[in-house]
């Protein structure tokens, strides 16, 4: 069993060959713990502390960068069932008239973009269904 002095020489250890764990300063530095993001992720079950925070690294800075002040404001506004919408159109390579059945004419799933009209229950339904995904990705 570790003492409280061996866990703390490791956790200095880590500290000193991977401060992206800790701490992530700059743009260049973002993108190197999102490539090391990747490299732990092929093996997550070895990885998965490290992983857990390097995670919590990249957030804070995603979460307090300038680089993304605008960024996080749209995704704060953006309505996630229109959200969702827009990530089932681009994976399956769909467009506003491939809806007529769920949503409804392509000027009805125009204006569900472009938020000018919500989706109902029986849309998110239909849609959930159709891509056999949980109503709940359409909520917050």
């Amino acid at each position: 069993m570790n003492t409280a002095i061996e866990v703390s020489k490791i956790v200095h250890e880590l500290n000193f060959h991977a401060p992206l764990l800790r701490e992530i300063q700059s743009k260049s530095e973002h993108e190197q713990a999102l490539e090391l993001m990747a490299e732990l992720l092929e093996d997550y079950d070895s990885n998965q502390i490290a992983i857990d925070a390097l995670t919590n690294s990249i957030s804070r800075y995603e979460s307090q960068s300038a680089e993304f002040i605008e960024f996080n404001k749209q995704i704060e506004n953006t309505d996630p069932a229109v959200a969702t919408l827009k990530v089932l159109m681009s994976q399956h390579n769909l467009n506003t008239s491939d809806f007529e059945n769920e949503i409804g004419k392509k000027s009805m799933v125009s204006q569900v973009l472009n938020g000018k009209k919500k989706m109902n229950r029986t849309h998110i339904e239909l849609l959930a269904k159709r891509f056999n995904i949980s109503p709940a990705f359409f909520f917050k």
